[in-house]
């Protein structure tokens, strides 16, 4: 500990961003007292454990942003991260498929945005070319990103929870921070009493703005839980595909679409929806919380996005209730697709989106500080993807 008797670095919440925070700080700083605390009883509970397994390739993020910025990085060190510690990792690129001439603008925008990020590799082909590297798949034009890729996320939480055990970190599981009080001097409330800390860097997802509210932080902008539920496909004699195949996005929307992704177990998935829930932790459909849905039908930004967006919900409520829509959605470009080649398995995860109260999709990563606390607010996908890249963002901030 430093000298005041506290902590010189506290992390809530052992998410892969939260894990490479304090494997970030204590490469710099090996003699300094860290500790790591989540409320669940291992790492990776939530966004890390729940999503796609995508390492994603940097192309649909605005030229500048945080998200742009960190992600190309971030894909960079998380496969020499994985190399390193011989975690399961495939560079199996994907496409972006345009399926129909009024998509093709759209792919041009795209385009741009990947050169612009300097995303590796990224090139766009003909409808021969998709053939020939997917050949169930069809489209006028797509964008090629080798350098896309799958990694079995979890096990990167694992290996650095190791890591920073072996590194004299303490990681304090079933351990819940309930607020966070002090600018200059931080405390750290949990439910197995306070910390003393000289920094606080919270990463908590989920339920990142309602800890931040709890050290003094403004309510804009609020999480927003969606739910994102994936469909598994029977496997063939034969590669389905050999990397991910996805549509072109919707714009005005930070979610991707239906996709089809192998994973690295060899499985392949079609999803996800994106869905609003009353639950932050919606991993069933059936699974509401008052607090969370209170929160989000009081915040004026969701009604604002639920009038804008309307016939997109309507959508996704349908894809909800109807495996055949999912299907159908895929299909466009993968034909001959059915609802015979499901094998019955499903899985969700819950995107926690950041909305404004003026009803904007906060669409890169959200970092408040105040004094020596600071929040991640907003980090969806490409989160994982970018965690390394992330960390030293955020560490350079406090100690810059």
């Amino acid at each position: 500990m430093s000298s005041a008797g506290a902590h010189d670095l506290v992390v809530v919440g052992a998410g892969i961003v939260g894990l490479a925070v304090a494997r970030e700080w204590t490469q710099r700083r090996p003699d300094a007292s860290v500790v790591v605390v989540e409320r669940e009883d291992a790492p990776a509970r939530h966004q890390t454990g729940h999503n796609s397994g995508v390492v994603h390739g940097g192309i649909y993020y605005q030229p500048g942003s945080l998200k742009a910025r960190l992600c190309v990085d971030g894909a960079r060190l998380m496969y020499e991260y994985c190399e390193h510690h011989a975690i399961s990792h495939e560079r199996c690129g994907k496409l972006i498929v345009a399926v129909s001439a009024e998509e093709l603008g759209r792919l041009d925008d795209l385009q741009e945005r990947g050169i612009a990020n300097a995303v590796p590799g990224l090139r766009r082909i003909g409808a021969q070319e998709i053939a020939e590297i997917e050949p169930n798949a069809v489209g006028l034009q797509a964008l090629h990103a080798p350098n896309t890729g799958i990694v079995d996320y979890p096990a990167v939480a694992r290996t650095l929870v190791a890591e920073l055990t072996a590194a004299g970190v303490s990681t304090r599981f079933g351990t819940e921070v309930t607020a966070i009080e002090g600018a200059e001097n931080p405390i750290v409330h949990t439910t197995s009493g306070p910390l003393r800390a000289h920094t606080v860097i919270a990463c908590a997802g989920l339920w990142a703005d309602r800890l931040a509210r709890r050290a003094g932080a403004p309510r804009d902008p609020q999480i927003v839980p969606f739910r994102g539920a994936y469909l598994g496909l029977r496997p063939t004699d034969s590669p389905r595909l050999n990397g991910m195949i996805y549509p072109v996005p919707n714009p005005e929307l930070p979610f991707l679409g239906v996709h089809i992704t192998k994973h690295i177990t060899g499985d392949v998935t079609l999803g996800p929806t994106a869905m609003m829930v009353g639950a932050r932790d919606a991993y069933s459909l059936r699974r509401l919380n008052f607090r969370d849905s209170w929160e989000t039908l009081a915040w004026p930004g969701t009604w604002r996005v639920a009038r804008r967006y309307w016939r997109v919900g309507v959508d996704e409520i349908r894809m909800a209730a109807s495996r055949q829509a999912f299907v159908t959605a895929a299909a466009r470009y993968m034909p001959g697709l059915t609802l015979a080649d499901l094998d019955g398995s499903s899985h969700a995860g819950v995107r926690a989106q950041a909305i404004g109260r003026d009803g904007s999709l906060v669409d890169d990563f959200v970092i408040s500080r105040n004094g020596r606390i600071s929040h991640v607010r907003n980090a969806p996908s490409p989160a994982a993807t970018s965690a390394f890249a992330l960390a030293s963002e955020l560490v350079d901030r406090v100690t810059g």
